[in-house]
C-alpha cells in the first residue's frame, strides 16, 4: 500500500501555511506570512487577513508540491483547518481546499487547529505517545489537555480572559515593540532583569486555568507611575520581568496537571511555546520529575500546514471519514467533534 500523501491547509488567522507529508514526512511546509501587513494596524484586522489568504493560497499550493516533488495527481488527501479561528480566514483555506480534493479526487478532512498544534511533536519526537498532558498556548488559546489516548482529549484548564500569547502581543505594543509582540518580548528579555519587577501570578488558587488580563492592568499601571514620577521605564527589565511573570504560570499549571494525572510524557504546541525562556523552564521542570518533554521546534510550534496534514492523515487512519458537507466552525472546541 502506497504511503498517503497530504495536502495541509492552515488559515486560521493571519499565516497562510501549506505543507506536503508523505507517510508522516514532512516533505514541504511554506508559509506565507502577513506580518508586515498587519503591522501598521498594531494587530491583526479579519478582513485585511482573509483577502491576503486569497491572493497567496494559489501560488502557495503550487510552491508546497513544487518543493515537495509531488504531482498533484498523487495527492491521497486534502485536510484543511475547520476552527477555531477567524471566520473569513477559516472560509478561504476551507473552500479551496475542499475544491482542490474535489478537483483531484482526493478525500477531505477538515481539521481541528489545536488538535494540529497537538500532534505536531510526532514529527520530532518518535516516543511522543499517550497518555501525556499538554500545554496549548497561542494568541487566542491557553489550554491544558490530558491526552489519555490518541484522539482523546480531555481539557483540564484554560484561560478565563486573554490567551498567553494575546497579552505578549499586546503588553509588547504598549512598551513600544510592535507586532507582534510575542517574538520582540522574547529577544529583549535577554537584555533585562527579569526579576526587576515582581508582576502579579493570577489564580494561585485555582491548579490548571489562567487569567493574564490582570497582568496587563498590573503592569499598564506600574509603567505610568514610573512615568508620572519622572523615572525612565526600563522596558528591557519590564519585557523580562512581564515574560517571567507569564511563564512561570503556564509551567507550573502544566506540571500541576502533570503531577494530578500520573502522565509520564508533557508536551506543547501554539505560538508561545516557540519562546525560549518557556522552553529552557519546561526542560527543567521535566527533567526534575524525569518526564520525558516534546516540544516541536519553534516553526513547527506557530501556525503550519504541516501539522495540519499530520493530523488529517491520522483522522482518516481513525476512521475518520472524508465529509463534503461540513463547514468551518469558527469557535471550534478541542475533542467536541468526535
Amino acid at each position: 500500500m502506497a504511503e498517503p500523501v497530504i495536502l495541509g491547509i492552515e488559515t486560521s488567522c493571519d499565516e497562510t501555511g501549506l505543507a506536503v507529508v508523505v507517510g508522516g514526512q514532512i516533505r514541504s511546509n511554506v508559509v506565507g506570512s502577513q506580518v508586515e501587513i498587519h503591522a501598521r494596524f498594531g494587530g491583526v484586522v479579519p478582513e485585511v487577513a482573509a483577502r491576503a489568504h486569497v491572493e497567496s493560497i494559489k501560488s502557495l499550493a503550487h510552491r508546497a508540491l513544487a518543493e515537495a516533488e509531488v504531482h498533484p495527481d498523487d495527492v491521497t488527501a486534502v485536510a484543511a483547518t475547520q476552527g477555531p479561528g477567524l471566520a473569513g480566514s477559516l472560509v478561504v483555506g476551507y473552500s479551496f481546499g475542499k475544491a482542490m480534493a474535489w478537483t483531484l479526487g482526493a478525500d477531505f478532512v477538515g481539521v481541528d487547529h489545536m488538535e494540529g498544534h497537538l500532534l505536531a511533536p510526532m514529527f520530532q519526537h518518535e516516543g511522543y505517545e499517550p497518555p501525556a498532558v499538554v500545554l496549548l498556548a497561542s494568541g487566542g488559546h491557553s489550554q491544558i489537555v490530558h491526552m489519555p489516548a490518541w484522539g482523546t482529549y480531555n481539557l483540564m484548564g484554560g484561560t478565563i480572559d486573554d490567551a498567553a500569547g494575546e497579552a505578549f502581543d499586546k503588553l509588547g505594543r504598549y512598551l513600544g515593540l510592535g507586532f507582534p509582540g510575542g517574538p520582540a518580548i522574547d529577544q529583549l528579555s535577554s537584555e533585562g532583569d527579569r526579576a526587576a519587577v515582581q508582576f502579579p501570578r493570577a489564580l494561585p488558587d485555582s491548579p490548571f486555568d489562567f487569567s493574564f488580563s490582570g497582568l496587563k492592568t498590573s503592569v499598564v499601571n506600574w509603567v505610568r507611575k514610573s512615568r508620572d514620577s519622572g523615572e525612565d521605564v526600563p522596558v528591557a527589565d519590564v519585557a523580562a520581568s512581564v515574560q517571567e511573570a507569564i511563564v512561570d504560570v503556564l509551567v507550573a499549571k502544566t506540571f500541576n496537571a502533570v503531577d494530578e494525572t500520573g502522565s509520564r510524557t508533557v508536551a506543547g504546541g501554539g505560538g508561545v511555546l516557540a519562546n525560549r525562556r518557556l522552553r529552557d523552564r519546561m526542560a527543567e521542570e521535566a527533567a526534575k520529575r524525569n518526564v520525558q518533554l516534546a516540544l516541536p521546534s519553534p516553526d513547527l510550534c506557530t501556525d503550519n500546514g504541516a501539522m495540519i496534514a499530520l493530523a488529517g492523515q491520522l483522522a482518516l487512519q481513525w476512521g475518520r471519514p472524508s465529509v463534503w458537507t461540513g463547514d468551518i466552525d469558527a469557535g471550534k472546541r478541542l475533542g467536541h467533534d468526535h
